[in-house]
């Protein structure tokens, strides 16, 4: 009852949107609110300005109208904002062109033409992306339109608002026969864009080019109309109801352009320059709309040696749109492909999915040139990580090595498929990092598209996969230890702290039992500073950082605590858990632990559980499969 309730109360609001009046009114309102008359490309722009711009500690912006559904695309998507959409809106010339994107399969270029249809639908509902029309036009003409060409330029000096497009030729024979020239009378109503309905909104597939008809774009003649209207000229026996004539005042998705037939193209041509398409026995029909197509990078190549296609490759622009390159960007998409399947309640354990996009972005990187620099440390430069003997500087240079990075390698939809398949496959409501690495490995065999040589490659990628995820799984279970001797954390943390005083300070330490002052103990501190990969000749400049932030937290009256250093904390675990390491390895394979030791696993498993989402199942998978590692 409550969705039905809420059913009522959407169709209510929809009622109330509603609106219509004479072109006088609607031209009053233009005097006030000179944005209802944007462009189709201006009203895309602002849809997408208006849901929020975010920018990184580089200053790099993230548009939110597509990170909610799109991970790992910021700079396609950035480009794609300011160099088409931002220019098109200004009424710049690429407004005149066909937006091409262009990418591997599975890249999210559906995903962008999705969102802006379905975001074009919600913002013709709110006052800033207000759409209004002639009333009973087919073609949801601009009302603008009604104003003769020789007095737009005058209205443009008076309010500001630019005309482009003439009358389509229904609503100019309905002008002169039912309302008598009287533009002024015309009826004007306000739409609301809906792919469904197909007001604003349209879709052209290509099939087969021997039964296509060009009508599916342009519109078509109603003949059991001509003997009524006498002929086929008249507007009134032709049907506006081809993808371009119900797309005008929005966009139109034109999928896979370059697999149509070339007649179906041509049309395309006048659209793109001049602003109108033949339709017909028709003067020139004018139209708004901004055409969205996509395809891939082979077809693209296949379309542009083509001398023929010279005149529309002119009148597109392409925007390649790349797998995503970062780790924890893809692992959002895995999730998020998860998320929408009936298999959420199988426990899916922490760093699965992470080693599954380790595996895939390895597989659409490029060798570096730069010395010193692989595949692995380049993995992690993207994903944000620090990496020593690199800045954040060189993120922009490996970019530009290979501008076509990431337009090849694994994509989303072959991963999520063996995923599914682990997921399927279990028996315990519970998988884990080497499941979905299993299920992978299993999966090249069948992949037809992958040679012997890229089997390999990718093999290969799997293994290192399973080293990152390896250190991954050791440093868990060193949390969870360390976690459960938090105290001796804390104890180890004062120690070295004490000795780092005394050192930068040129002084001593008193033994708490002795009283006893004795030189600071270079040797803790360097067992703890070594952990990290401090060297000697470094060793005074970190202490001395350390000390700068003790100072810097005791005036605003803060204690210092190792989680407020990563580096230190790091440090301090691993030393620790160094310390802890035989009895981890005991404890994690003693196959008839003592009563100590049982007691000790049940406190690191129900840290696993607690802090850091694993289930009973993987938890202990987990300390098994890291017990035998420490054992190698």
């Amino acid at each position: 009852m409550d969705i039905l309730k809420r059913i009522a109360q959407q169709r209510e609001k929809e009622e109330e949107l509603a609106w219509e009046g004479s072109f006088e009114e609607y031209l009053e309102m233009v005097r006030k609110r000179p944005e209802l008359a944007q462009t189709a490309h201006s009203r895309v722009f602002r849809m997408i300005a208006e849901a929020g711009v975010e920018k990184d500690e580089q200053g790099n912006p993230s548009y939110l109208f597509f990170t909610r559904e799109l991970f790992g695309l910021d700079r396609a998507i950035e480009r794609l904002v300011e160099e088409y959409f931002h220019s098109a809106a200004r009424r710049l010339d690429v407004r005149k062109r066909i937006l091409l994107l262009m990418g591997p399969v599975s890249g999210g270029k559906s995903t962008i033409v999705t969102l802006l249809k379905r975001g074009l639908e919600e913002f013709s509902r709110t006052d800033a992306g207000a759409v209004y029309a002639i009333k009973g036009c087919p073609m949801q003409e601009d009302p603008l339109h009604l104003i003769p060409v020789s007095m737009r330029e005058d209205l443009e000096q008076e309010i500001g608002v630019k005309v482009e497009g003439n009358l389509c030729p229904y609503c100019r024979l309905r002008l002169k026969e039912e309302y008598g020239g009287r533009i002024e009378d015309v009826m004007v109503e306000r739409v609301l864009l809906s792919e469904e309905d197909r007001v604003g909104i349209g879709t052209f597939s290509p099939s087969d080019p021997k039964s296509q008809d060009i009508a599916d774009l342009t519109g078509s003649i109603d003949f059991a109309t001509i003997t009524e209207y006498g002929s086929e000229s008249d507007p009134r026996a032709y049907r506006f109801d081809g993808e371009l004539n119900k797309a005008n005042r929005g966009m139109m998705e034109f999928q896979e352009m370059l697999k149509c037939d070339e007649k179906f193209l041509w049309n395309l041509l006048s659209l793109t320059q001049e602003g109108n398409f033949k339709a017909g026995r028709f003067a020139l029909i004018s139209a708004d709309e901004l055409i969205v197509a996509h395809t891939n990078e082979a077809e693209y190549k296949s379309f542009i040696s083509n001398q023929k296609n010279e005149a529309l490759q002119s009148r597109i622009i392409v925007m390649p749109i790349p797998y995503n390159l970062k780790v924890t960007q893809e692992e959002k998409i895995y999730g998020k492909l998860i998320r929408q399947s009936d298999l959420g309640h199988v426990h899916i354990a922490p760093h699965a999915l992470k080693a599954a996009a380790t595996f895939s972005i390895l597989t659409r990187l490029k060798e570096s040139r730069k010395q010193g620099m692989d595949l692995v440390k380049k993995m992690r430069l993207y994903d944000g990580q620090a990496v020593e003997g690199y800045k954040e500087t060189d993120v922009d240079d490996l970019h530009k090595e290979y501008l076509d990075e990431g337009m090849s390698g694994v994509d989303p939809r072959y991963v999520i498929n063996r995923i599914s398949s682990a997921l399927i496959r279990s028996e315990a409501n519970c998988i884990n990092a080497l499941d979905i690495l299993r299920a992978i490995k299993d999966g090249l065999d069948q992949h037809p598209s992958i040679t012997r040589e890229e089997r390999e490659h990718y093999l290969n990628f799997i293994s290192i996969a399973r080293k990152e995820y390896d250190e991954l799984a050791k440093k868990e279970v060193q949390k969870a230890f360390v976690y459960s001797y938090e105290e001796s954390a804390k104890t180890l943390l004062d120690n070295y702290l004490d000795n780092v005083e005394a050192y930068c300070n040129w002084g001593k330490i008193r033994d708490p039992l002795t009283g006893e002052e004795m030189e600071p103990d270079e040797k803790l501190m360097r067992s703890i500073e070594e952990q990290i990969g401090v060297s000697e000749n470094a060793k005074k400049a970190f202490r001395e950082e350390i000390l700068i932030r003790i100072s810097a937290y005791a005036r605003k009256g803060k204690k210092f605590d190792y989680n407020n250093h990563e580096r230190l904390r790091e440090a301090i675990q691993k030393k620790l858990f160094a310390d802890l390491k035989d009895v981890v390895k005991i404890t994690t394979t003693t196959k008839t632990p003592d009563e100590t030791q049982l007691k000790k696993i049940n406190e690191v498993t129900a840290t696993l559980i607690d802090k850091y989402q694993y289930c009973p199942t993987c938890a202990n998978d987990l300390l098994r499969y890291v017990g035998s590692l420490l054992n190698r």
